[in-house]
């Protein structure tokens, strides 16, 4: 069969699809959100990185990107008009039923690339269900706090609307982006102090509204981002996910007793 046109799930047929699960069983789900990201940036911020860096990773992977839905859990930005939030018990569902339908036609592996932080936890418990009662090999990767990792010091830091935002939107839909419309960030100063409490290991202070954060709905400095940048950016993600996903899937099947049977075909390193 020739090579897959694309690595979206819902591009593909389905002789495509069986023929690459019997090739290599990995699924890649993109988790993300739609809420406000001020006036530059749209509501899909969130799913729109996830997706995009998914489709890169499973280019070096050799996996599928499951259509994982625009909608997480995000009940801190319903002040304000564009946001979208489903519960945790039905995110949670989603989140196992979708992966769980695709280990019936064969999928053994399952990368959860998240983009939302108000996902995680309701994604700790998906993981662990579709662990141990469907049999999945399951990672999740926090692709916001990797790009963090890797592009903060240059982008001042993860924030909400901010520069590592705007990059990810402008690798994958740069006629969404309106950098002539940023006119009211937030205090950054008072955004970065609440993200570090809420980032700490010990402590989570559960917040209730966006604007204790940013009362604008967002922070930063995003003037300085372009397509070129982002499209770096996206590549550095990916090629970082690729390699560490690719190791720690390795690692599962070691602790398991089997084979393994993940791929890692273009990444360098």
């Amino acid at each position: 069969m020739p090579s897959l046109p694309s690595r979206y799930f819902i591009d593909l047929t389905q002789p495509e699809i069986a023929s690459q699960f019997k090739k290599n069983p990995l699924v890649i789900l993109p988790a993300g959100s739609v809420e406000q990201h001020g006036p530059h940036l749209p509501t899909g911020t969130d799913i729109y990185a996830s997706n995009v860096i998914g489709h890169a990773v499973a280019e070096r992977m050799d996996g599928l990107v499951l259509p994982g839905g625009p909608l997480g859990v995000t009940p801190m930005h319903m002040p304000f008009e564009g946001t979208i939030t489903l519960t945790p018990d039905t995110y949670q569902r989603v989140v196992v039923e979708t992966c769980e339908s695709t280990a019936k036609h064969g999928a053994k592996y399952c990368l959860i690339l998240n983009w939302h932080e108000g996902n995680i936890p309701s994604l700790a418990i998906a993981s662990e269900k579709l662990h141990r009662e469907v049999g999945m090999n399951v990672i999740v990767v926090q692709a916001c706090y990797v790009a963090a990792e890797l592009y903060g010091h240059d982008c001042g830091g993860l924030t909400h609307g901010g520069e590592i935002e705007a990059l990810a939107v402008l690798a994958y839909r740069p006629d969404l982006v309106h950098l002539d419309r940023i006119d009211y960030s937030s205090d950054p100063s008072r955004g970065r102090n609440w993200d570090q409490l809420r980032r700490t290991r010990s402590y989570q202070p559960v917040l209730r509204d966006i604007r204790t954060i940013a009362p604008t709905g967002w922070y930063g400095a995003p003037e300085h981002a372009t397509v070129d940048k982002g499209l770096k950016m996206l590549n550095d993600i990916a090629d970082a996910i690729a390699r560490e996903a690719t190791d720690l899937f390795r690692l599962l099947d070691e602790a398991q007793g089997g084979t393994a049977e993940i791929k890692h075909l273009k990444v360098a390193g």
